[in-house]
């Protein structure tokens, strides 16, 4: 059981797995008629965000209503803060009413760091600036594992990341979890859409990964431009990057059809995908998306649950017998 989730790094190897694993068991809850169990029943989650989110927000909530939790939602351009409160103020505010869970977004690297140190509540990053969101790692390391059927990990995996690394900490996350589980992990971007630091593995060629038939490319990540990021012109033009990097009619057609196509979300229809994801047999976009309730609900039971082993279903066998105990 872990106190917060800030980082892949941090949770290692083993922690990844755990993870995984548990969210097995709750995809088996989010299939039943009534995907609810009470385990988490008593515990309150609070969602801090900072940035604009869909996706994860939504995610969040979700899951931690679906483990019975309660929820509150901040809203920062309705708080405080637009009086002059500080964060560590509106943290300290916030976990006196009785919070067991933060989630928080923040446009500053390294900012749930801090927060996990104003409080005693449980913190996970839903992503500090261009750092790391670790969730968005675990639930694309967790549709890889499902859809590929590679539960004992991804030795020999090969694995491309395709577009604007440098501003995109879902990267550097995913990177982390797949890598973690033994994946060969490829950065394929032009060189000013790359940071400082530079993976092992990194081109400027997306052809070459693809190769003549996609047989060498077991999965293809994509990712958007993040245009609200950047302070200059990094590409000269955006119809300029999508042939070198866009997945086009011709790029897909060469992908394998067992080839993995994934995106973060939101997809830039015609920048970075020049195709309709739904006409790819490999596109598991929305599996993803699906996936992140499972993997988010398997993070908050792993810090906030109270049995001795999260990485058990006894715990969530009895929550469901006790659930239909009550409704009985």
């Amino acid at each position: 059981m872990s106190r917060s989730l800030l980082s892949i790094d941090e949770l290692g190897a083993d922690g990844v797995r755990r993870i995984l694993d548990l969210a097995d068991t709750m995809a088996e809850v989010n299939r039943r008629p009534n995907p609810k169990v009470p385990a988490l029943r008593g515990k309150t989650v609070c969602s801090v965000f900072f940035e604009d989110s869909t996706r994860t927000r939504l995610s969040f909530e979700t899951a931690a209503k679906r483990l019975s939790a309660d929820t509150m939602t901040f809203a920062a351009s309705q708080s405080s803060l637009n009086k002059g409160e500080s964060l560590k103020d509106t943290i300290e505010t916030i976990a006196a009413m009785g919070v067991d869970a933060f989630v928080i977004r923040h446009r500053s690297t390294g900012a749930p760091w801090l927060v996990d140190g104003w409080t005693n509540a449980s913190v996970v990053n839903a992503g500090d600036g261009w750092h790391a969101h670790p969730t968005q790692g675990l639930l694309d390391a967790y549709t890889v594992r499902t859809c590929l059927n590679r539960p004992d990990g991804f030795d020999g995996l090969r694995v491309a990341i395709v577009g604007d690394i440098k501003h995109s900490r879902v990267a550097r996350s995913t990177t982390a979890a797949f890598t973690a589980l033994g994946a060969d992990v490829t950065w394929v971007a032009p060189s000013t859409l790359l940071p400082p630091v530079v993976h092992e593995h990194a081109t400027d060629r997306l052809d070459d990964v693809i190769g003549a038939d996609g047989e060498g490319l077991d999965v293809l990540y994509m990712l958007r431009m993040q245009n609200e990021r950047m302070t200059e012109a990094l590409v000269p033009n955006l119809r300029e990057y999508t042939t070198r990097f866009g997945l086009t009619a011709e790029r897909a057609a060469r992908l394998a059809p067992q080839t993995l196509v994934m995106h973060p979300g939101p997809i830039n229809r015609g920048v970075e995908i020049a195709v309709d994801p739904s006409e790819l047999p490999g596109a598991v976009i929305n599996q993803q998306v699906t996936n992140g309730i499972s993997v988010r609900m398997a993070v908050l039971y792993d810090m906030l649950s109270i049995g001795s082993d999260p990485t058990s279903d006894i715990v969530i066998t009895d929550a469901v017998a006790a659930e239909r105990t009550e409704e009985s």
